[in-house]
């Protein structure tokens, strides 16, 4: 009967040539999200990180493009690398892909009938996707490799609790594994617990080179068999040991049989010791299978061996949360105080790893735990690694902390390392330095001058985030000439990657659109039906708010585009939603409703402001005023009311308005104030009274109903009043072609701006741009002027705005 099952078997292959190809080849599943965002890329995260002012998020997607290589020890580290960080709070940290078959284990199988695995673990390895880079191209110099576990080598007690990819079993020929091979055939059923795991032992010994042969040996896969036979005969030891060969075989992260060892482990993780628990955590890393069910286990066991964990545990600890994307809400608490103890012992690389994990599994920390941990790598900043480094940048955009020290050493250490730095770790620090709003000219030009040669290491993602990054700062192509153009150039290189990753593209078009960059190809493309159906199909990424400030933008800054645009409903369906939020956020400010109120007492009444979106793909309001050519108002808001306010009616509304005016402040009528109230020249210039002030004719306001306004009286001259209402005609505004000028005043916000400086960010700046293109001219109410203005009187705030709307024409 046997001989039968295999004659009929036979055929069965031989019509599946490819089923038993999973054993040559390593599959990975890359189907978690960035990070963004980092960070984010990143909840965050991506954030939190990275969000970004205007309604920016950035998202980070982990191991966007990763291949398997198995054949050193740091390619196996630079996989740690290549996955990068999910920051949205949209997306899980991670997704695992559901195999398409399934395995139902008998333990009570003859194992005369099987001396073949089943379909399940013959299976064979998904279609090959096309090759990106085209035929007959240049040999590329190997990217920059870095040991992602280096904080291994920092301790001896790591060596019991992970495995060192540095240090491989001493290889074995081909002619000593045969006999291995045949004892398995000749013992077949005999096997015993002990005999499979030294069988796995020993082969795994193998030479490199050799792997593959013994993956597709027959007997090996007999062996695998008799593996999943003995599982719960296998002691706690000999079943790390067998995962351990798992490693060493290059057994793929797919592979069904895994699955087995997976649900064994977790339903022993209560009968092992903590480095036991920490050993198959990272044993089943360098394999590269996520296993969120066993994590789970491990977490749950930790608070059993809070009181005997040392430095060593809690490291690894944080970089098994890490690499599993996740940190349990209930041990955030007790391994933050741990941390805090312990701080002081850490190595430097220990320190960039604690700020991984931290970073990777999303764990927000106090201000006070943040700055701590950074001030401990600053201690010893110049002994850290190129990698420890980048991982403290990631963990401060993760927490949206400017920690001054840090990044003035940055702007020491990025110039003196950036040479042999890979592409993936450049992008992190400039996205670091976007996110937290610093921008360091000595260090944006030490990247950009090392960019280009790493190009062809660039995936669509590094080129992606480097753009965004760098026009978020508002580095200028003339500074860098070839940095722009050689990653634009690796954008039309990597375009099959859009296929997958479609929001990469759009923050790659605005991040150069912040510069004034318009490749018009990569904008075709971006905007084609076909791709923005593909963007739009997204479930984990809200792309429209991108696909409508890239549509709106070529709409203003290339008027002679033919090509794709968004259709009219989606453009009113993203505007729709924008206003939205913006009324529910941006619109209950006070600084912004106290600047509405305020400039409509000062014109006359509500129709002469409207508050609203003036180029809504920018996504963030305005206050919108027009002027007629002899400076006086006109109505801007249909909705309001009918009647014009008098200036006596517009003089008593805004003294007994109820918000910041009732402050019992007072106010201070100074000779430089009448001065900017009745001469609306620059106030720099010389105040010297002027021939032709009337005398002042004076009148008290009486206090408000709660006789709290102003306890000492203001007294406002009918030139005060006048000067108010009736400014001084126009001079050099622009106008349009019936002479009405369009203001377009923006409550400003110290966000708005790199930090402690006066450089816009990259959508702020685009914004103002194309608000003059638009025909508006932009007053701004500046954060340093504006929110200290918010606590005094309401005279003053109305002799501010006059000054700020009428001297800026």
């Amino acid at each position: 009967m046997a001989a039968c099952v295999l004659c009929r078997r036979v055929p069965r292959l031989r019509h599946l040539p490819g089923l038993r190809k999973e054993f040559t080849q390593a599959q990975h599943v890359n189907l978690r999200r960035v990070d963004e965002t980092d960070n984010q890329e990143g909840k965050k995260g991506e954030h939190q990180e990275a969000s970004l002012h205007g309604g920016y998020r950035l998202y980070y997607n982990p191991s966007s493009y990763q291949h398997s290589v198995w054949n050193s020890a740091t390619s196996r580290s630079q996989m740690d690398n290549d996955e990068d960080e999910s920051l949205s709070t949209l997306a899980p940290s991670f997704w695992q892909q559901s195999n398409r078959y399934s395995v139902s284990c008998s333990r009570h199988l003859s194992s005369s009938k099987n001396t073949l695995l089943d379909l399940a673990f013959n299976k064979g390895p998904d279609p090959e996707m096309p090759s990106v880079s085209g035929y007959n191209k240049k040999p590329i110099p190997p990217d920059v490799k870095v040991d992602t576990r280096a904080f291994l080598k920092c301790r001896p007690e790591y060596a019991s609790m992970s495995l060192d990819l540095t240090q491989r079993p001493r290889p074995i020929e081909w002619d000593e594994a045969l006999p291995l091979l045949q004892k398995v055939t000749v013992l077949k059923g005999s096997m015993k617990p002990s005999d499979v795991s030294r069988f796995f032992v020993e082969l795994s010994h193998l030479h490199p080179d050799k792997i593959s042969l013994v993956r597709t040996d027959r007997r090996f896969i007999m062996l695998l068999r008799y593996s999943v036979e003995h599982l719960r005969l296998f002691t706690p030891l000999q079943l790390l040991e067998v995962l351990r060969s798992f490693v060493w075989l290059d057994m793929p992260s797919t592979h069904t049989v895994l699955g087995l060892y997976e649900a064994e482990l977790s339903r022993r993780a209560d009968k092992m010791n903590l480095h036991q628990l920490l050993l198959a955590a990272d044993l089943w890393r360098c394999i590269g299978r996520q296993v969120p069910q066993f994590l789970q286990h491990l977490y749950e066991s930790v608070h059993l061996y809070l009181g005997q964990m040392e430095v060593p545990e809690l490291v690894q600890l944080l970089y098994i949360m890490g690499e599993g994307r996740q940190c349990p809400a209930d041990l955030i608490h007790p391994v933050k105080q741990f941390l805090m103890l312990h701080l002081h012992q850490l190595h430097p690389e220990e320190v960039g790893t604690v700020c991984l994990g931290l970073f990777k599994s999303q764990t927000s920390l106090s201000e006070g735990a943040v700055t701590r941990i950074v001030d401990k790598a600053h201690s010893f900043v110049e002994e850290m690694s190129d990698f420890a480094m980048v991982n403290v940048l990631k963990f401060l955009r993760f927490s949206y902390l400017y920690h001054r020290a840090w990044l003035e050493a940055m702007a020491q250490e990025v110039p003196r390392r950036a040479h042999r730095m890979g592409v993936k770790g450049l992008m992190h620090v400039a996205l670091a330095c976007s996110a937290l709003h610093y921008r360091n000219d000595k260090i944006l030009m030490a990247i950009a001058e090392r960019v280009p040669s790493l190009v062809p290491h660039c995936r669509s993602k590094d080129s992606c985030k480097l753009l965004w990054a760098f026009g978020t700062l508002g580095f200028l192509p003339v500074q860098s000439p070839s940095f722009y153009p050689s990653l634009t150039e690796a954008l039309r290189q990597r375009k099959v990657e859009f296929q997958r990753y479609p929001e990469h593209l759009l923050t790659g078009l605005l991040g150069l659109a912040f510069v004034s960059q318009f490749p018009e190809d990569l904008i075709a493309l971006a905007l084609s039906p076909e791709f923005v159906n593909l963007a739009l199909k997204s479930t984990q990424l809200e792309l429209r708010k991108d696909l409508f400030t890239l549509d709106g933008t070529v709409a203003l800054e290339l008027p002679r585009w033919t090509g794709p645009r968004l259709s009219c409903e989606l453009r009113e369906e993203v505007a729709d939603m924008l206003w939205k939020f913006a009324q529910s956020d941006v619109c209950q400010k006070q600084e912004v409703q106290e600047a509405e109120s305020a400039l409509q007492d000062l014109l006359g009444g509500e129709k002469f402001v409207c508050k609203k979106m003036i180029l809504p793909h920018t996504r963030s309001i305005d206050l919108e005023v027009h002027l007629d050519s002899s400076a006086q108002p006109l109505p801007v808001n249909p909705e309001s009311e009918p009647a014009t306010l008098s200036p006596e009616n517009s003089l008593s509304k805004f003294l007994s308005h109820q918000g910041w005016g009732r402050m019992d402040i007072g106010v201070t009528i100074t000779d430089e104030l009448l001065a900017q109230l009745t001469n609306t020249k620059n106030t720099t210039e010389p105040l010297t009274p002027s021939p032709s002030v009337k005398p002042a004719s004076i009148h008290r306001v009486r206090p408000d109903d709660g006789g709290r306004l102003f306890d000492t009286g203001v007294d406002l001259t009918n030139d005060i009043t006048e000067a108010l209402i009736k400014p001084s005609s126009l001079r050099s505004a622009p106008k349009d072609s019936t002479g009405t000028v369009k203001l377009a005043i923006q409550v400003s916000s110290r966000n708005h701006y790199c930090y402690q400086s006066q450089q816009l960010l990259g959508l702020h700046l685009l914004k103002r741009r194309q608000l003059k293109l638009a025909g508006y001219r932009v007053v701004e109410l500046s954060h340093q002027q504006w929110f200290p203005m918010l606590r005094k009187s309401r005279a003053e705030k109305l002799a501010y705005l006059h000054c700020k709307v009428y001297n800026s024409l």
